[in-house]
């Protein structure tokens, strides 16, 4: 069931199910009441992450209190998304556009990744979080990725599950065409990796291709900056071994 545009959406802490009631936070009653101006009786959508999308409306219990009231789901839970996204920090405002497009494009967790070109800090992690709530609110996701602590490179791969394949985008593969790689690929739990600006040391390529649950995959003829083939390898990945298919 696809996701309906023309009514705002919100993201709340609480468990929903028909009638349940909860107090917005102050930015909630911020935006709700004074930027969009809505009144007793406006009806949202919201969701939480885990009981699928409801329609609620609003009430005012006080001049300050507004309360809203689940009255019915218009859409299920979804399965959560399954693919793991590894990403080298880029400069905040970059890095901002990095994780709204991995929600959008269907990454179920966000793992960020220490590489030794790193050009970017990723600051706070509440940050991160906010901005993936911020980014399912906007473009109609149902589940929330969880956004892990930051690790070395290493020491995930080190602990990486055998089962679930990582995908790398290597800017020096002889190859321009990723398809050959990706129809190859049998696992059915894949993750992502992108690395940094300055893309990854020798060191690094030499460990990932090292790895049997590693595949290298080019994307075309041209450098792309990291936040865009992050979206390009997603496509790609999504469309020929991912959940687009």
């Amino acid at each position: 069931m696809r996701a309906n545009f023309r009514m705002q959406r919100l993201f709340v802490a609480h468990a929903l199910n028909a009638g349940s009631a909860q107090e917005a936070t102050k930015e909630q009653f911020n935006y709700l009441v004074n930027v969009l101006r809505y009144d007793e009786g406006s009806s949202i959508l919201v969701f939480n992450g885990r009981d699928g999308e409801w329609r609620a409306e609003l009430s005012f219990a006080a001049k300050k209190k507004l309360v809203l009231t689940a009255v019915e789901q218009t859409r299920p839970q979804p399965a959560p998304c399954d693919l793991v996204y590894l990403f080298a920090p880029l400069k905040v405002g970059r890095l901002d556009y990095l994780v709204q497009k991995a929600v959008e494009m269907g990454a179920g967790v966000l793992q960020p990744v220490m590489t030794q070109h790193v050009q970017g800090k990723l600051g706070s992690i509440e940050r991160v979080r906010a901005n993936v709530i911020e980014a399912a609110e906007q473009c109609g996701v149902l589940g929330i990725p969880g956004v892990e602590e930051p690790r070395r490179l290493e020491d995930v791969l080190a602990s990486w599950p055998a089962e679930r394949r990582i995908i790398f985008c290597d800017e020096g593969s002889d190859s321009q065409n990723p398809l050959p790689v990706l129809s190859a690929i049998k696992e059915q739990k894949l993750a992502l990796l992108i690395g940094p600006e300055g893309g990854f040391s020798e060191a690094e390529r030499s460990l990932l291709r090292s790895l049997d649950f590693v595949s290298a995959i080019p994307l075309g003829p041209r450098i792309l900056r990291a936040d865009t083939a992050a979206v390009a390898a997603m496509a790609v990945i999504q469309a020929t071994v991912g959940d687009w298919r």
